[in-house]
């Protein structure tokens, strides 16, 4: 028997030892031979058989696991410098949340300070100093909100949206900054809507501040809404008039902060869909945000001693635009979560941007509304000043609102009635047209008010902005359109006047379009919309319209 050679005991396979750099093994510098040898030694494959060719990623030329494992601790590293790099830069966009270290006033939110007595934030520096002491500086309620609180109409806005008149320590620009935070925060937003001025309060570009954080709509002063509405309808109206805006929302109540009715539906949607988050409220100026607060928390003290113990230091109410300056931290929740009472956003295009600080109390209503019809002798009475012709026709007359709001009515059939929904204050004068100019110059500031006075009158801009309106007539049964003016009301255009809707044979001839011409100050909005249905008749005109199995889903709701 012929002696086993070494090569009788290897293994036809070549066998590769790792790189050592490769996997960072301290290898002994003599290398020892290993020698393997199978139980049953493998046959050399005849030479006229082909060779098979090897699957990929194996045989000689494959990567060894020592090279995988280095190859993934690369790329893992190499991601986890990019993704450092990607959060750095997004920091430096991201603006910065405001300090909650800060100490604000409890009544308007913006930083407390000693050095200036007529700024905002101003506390008296021996007062502040004991609280400062104790630990008490958030019981701590400035100047101006005192105030404010006695009825003192105190600016502190300037800027896009802000008004004329007192000193002005903040731009309403920065207000907004102050809420740019929202989008990049895990939030709940409570977005409130007047009712009275629902176009001009709407905040069209909300989804600018609130990202894409859960938004519940509230709807708020719907007890000024006119006697015998039918809030079904005002229900149907606000989530048509949501979508057609195409805002996303996920329910929508219709409040009252005065006599709390429907906010309590909104204390328990905020409970269901807090989840741990922080709640804010906003809205545009002098939307009612501080009052609703305070409703809230009214309400959830009933149940929550955490909110009962933060009635004591709620946010201030005032008509003025601009009461809230900061964001006010409530805390209002058990179990994780603050409410937040937000700066109003201010609004270029609305009229409490124009007038002055002390006629702003004139814009708001502060009782339910009733509607002042034209023709209507009931009106014609008391408020207008000149009146000839046919008692049902309007062409040729122009329409006073106020001193804020001319209608030139050009062309409209005899039977055509305007009514105005909006403070009682302002008192409704007609004249011919052509002698519309004269009478204004004489009146304003004393018959047309706001402005109110010679002095404010002398400073006021006047009408100095137009829009023709050629409004189209569907259905004689309802009025054609609304006109709202952008924060002060609405006026519904009623092709044929009530009284004469039972004879039907004026009917056919009101079909057709309509021509007027409103004046408002530059920059105030005017919007056509769809006729809200408020009053006993509201529910017999208004049409609900039939939607498909999907847009019933997607449908908003809306509670009450």
């Amino acid at each position: 028997m012929a002696p086993k050679t070494l090569s009788s005991f290897l293994s036809p396979f070549t066998f590769t030892l790792p790189n050592p750099k490769l996997l960072n093994l301290n290898l002994h510098p003599n290398p020892t031979l290993i020698l393997c040898r199978f139980s049953q030694p493998h046959q050399k494959p005849p030479l006229s058989e082909p060779q098979l060719p090897q699957p990929e990623g194996t045989g000689a030329a494959a990567p060894t696991p020592g090279d995988r494992f280095l190859e993934s601790r690369r790329s893992f590293d190499a991601a986890k410098i990019l993704l450092k790099e990607k959060k750095k830069k997004r920091l430096k966009e991201k603006p910065l949340k405001l300090s909650t270290a800060v100490a604000c006033c409890y009544g308007c939110g913006a930083p407390l300070q000693t050095s200036e007595p007529d700024a905002p934030g101003y506390s008296d520096p021996e007062t502040y100093a004991l609280k400062k002491k104790h630990h008490q500086l958030r019981t701590v309620i400035c100047g101006r909100c005192k105030l404010l609180s006695h009825g003192h109409m105190i600016t502190a806005v300037g800027g896009n949206g802000g008004y004329s008149g007192g000193k002005q320590f903040i731009m309403a620009e920065q207000l907004r900054e102050k809420l740019s935070h929202l989008r990049y925060e895990r939030a709940l937003i409570v977005k409130l809507v007047d009712i009275v001025d629902f176009n001009g309060s709407f905040l069209a570009r909300v989804r600018d501040l609130a990202g894409a954080n859960p938004i519940i709509l509230v709807i708020t002063k719907v007890d000024l809404l006119p006697k015998g509405t039918d809030f079904n309808c005002i229900g149907d109206w606000v989530v048509e008039a949501t979508v057609k805006k195409k805002l996303n929302v996920m329910s929508v109540h219709l409040t009252s902060s005065k006599s709390l009715v429907g906010v309590a539906g909104v204390a328990s949607e905020i409970q269901k869909e807090k989840k741990g988050r922080d709640v804010y409220v906003m809205g545009s100026a002098n939307v009612g945000k501080s009052a609703f607060i305070s409703a809230l928390l009214k309400l959830m003290a009933e149940k929550d001693p955490v909110a009962a113990s933060a009635q004591k230091y709620k946010p201030i109410q005032s008509a003025v635009p601009g009461t809230t300056l900061g964001p006010i931290q409530i805390n209002a929740f058990l179990g994780g979560g603050k409410l937040y009472d937000t700066p109003g956003v201010h609004l270029h295009h609305r009229q409490a941007a124009v007038v002055h600080s002390e006629d702003l109390p004139s814009l708001a209503p502060q009782s339910r509304l009733r509607g002042q019809s034209l023709p209507n002798s009931q009106v014609s009475s008391g408020n207008i000043t000149t009146w000839k012709g046919n008692s049902n026709d309007l062409n040729g007359y122009s329409i006073f609102w106020g001193g804020l709001v001319r209608v030139d009515v050009l062309k409209v059939l005899p039977e055509t009635r305007l009514t105005f929904y909006g403070p009682k204050s302002l008192q409704i004068h007609m004249v011919p047209t052509d002698e519309a100019d004269e009478f204004y110059q004489k009146q304003v500031g004393v018959l047309l008010t706001p402005p109110t006075g010679k002095e404010r009158a002398d400073e006021w801009r006047g009408l100095d902005s137009q829009r023709q309106l050629q409004i189209k007539v569907e259905d004689v049964q309802r009025p054609a359109c609304d006109v709202a003016i952008s924060g002060l009301g609405w006026i519904s255009i009623e092709p044929i006047c009530r009284l004469l809707r039972s004879s039907d044979s004026n009917s056919e001839k009101t079909a057709g379009e309509l021509h007027l011409a409103v004046h408002v100050p530059k920059p105030v909005e005017i919007f056509v919309r769809s006729p809200i249905p408020v009053g006993k008749s509201g529910a017999e005109w208004y049409q609900y319209r039939e939607l498909t199995e999907k847009e019933e889903e997607e449908r908003p709701k809306w509670y009450y």
